[in-house]
């Protein structure tokens, strides 16, 4: 499976991810002291909702466009980071988490990017020249280990790949080991696809058995049963989350699964805590 960015810009679980890391970012700073926002697979950092890649699924007339066109209250910061990035009431620009990222900043901030692909590490330098954003352009997975800790006390992880690679799974698995001894009381954000709820189960196991306390998953699930073959939803792990982020989880949760539900379907968001 791939899910580059500016295939499925937009999205549903797009509007997930980003709804969140909002508020996880925003809970975090509620303390004054300086954040290191860290993302790893940042991609291009804006992408063109009317371009080729994003008009050939067509995916943000169920994403995005859903939540321009909702009124729910709990949704206004995430449709704010969208418009901010364009002009006319309906968005045709969608920001990636480095161009999100960039507008949470605070003066004591830091922001640090890395895209592989060479093109895309050029795009991304472009759109984030106006931010103080740096951009490398190594392994992401080397880079993770790399960052921490950040120099900062306190800080975000941002992990978004692809999963172009079959072992893209065994990758994350292995670099969060090293990582997290080196950084426990750090954040850290998983984000992943789901196809089946028995390949998830499997690779979830192998995550519990790191042992790692405070180990949250979300997973928002599209349909009400598995459909064969396609993207069914996706999800986030998140390590270390604080505790504001949490308790406001439910009723975010909820306003999410309801504006992204699919005709004829529920839907199912929760949370749930890996090592309770």
């Amino acid at each position: 499976m791939n899910y580059r960015h500016s295939f499925h810009a937009g999205n549903s679980a797009d509007v997930v991810k980003h709804s969140l890391l909002i508020e996880l970012v925003r809970a975090l700073q509620q303390k004054p002291g300086a954040l290191t926002l860290i993302d790893t697979h940042a991609g291009c950092g804006l992408y063109d909702l009317e371009g080729e890649s994003a008009q050939r699924t067509g995916e943000s007339a169920q994403g995005v466009l859903r939540v321009f066109a909702d009124a729910n209250p709990l949704l206004n910061d995430y449709r704010a980071a969208v418009q901010a990035v364009n002009v006319a009431a309906e968005p045709r620009l969608y920001p990636g988490s480095p161009r999100i990222l960039a507008q949470l900043l605070r003066p004591q901030d830091f922001l640090i990017l890395n895209e592989k692909h060479p093109e895309d590490a050029d795009t991304l330098r472009s759109v984030m020249r106006d931010t103080s954003g740096a951009v490398h352009e190594r392994d992401a997975y080397e880079f993770w280990r790399a960052m921490v800790p950040p120099r900062t006390a306190r800080g975000v992880v941002v992990i978004d790949p692809p999963y172009e690679q079959t072992d893209e799974r065994a990758r994350i698995t292995a670099t969060l080991a090293a990582a997290h001894p080196k950084w426990a009381h750090g954040v850290t954000v998983i984000w992943y696809p789901l196809k089946d709820r028995a390949t998830h189960g499997r690779w979830k196991e192998q995550l519990r058995r790191l042992g790692i306390p405070k180990f949250l998953t979300v997973e928002h699930w599209l349909y009400d049963a598995d459909q064969p073959g396609i993207y069914n939803g996706a999800g986030l792990f998140f390590i270390n989350p604080p505790y504001a982020f949490t308790q406001a989880l439910p009723p975010m949760l909820e306003a999410l699964r309801a504006v992204l539900a699919p005709e004829g379907h529920r839907g199912e968001i929760a949370a749930e805590w890996m090592n309770p």
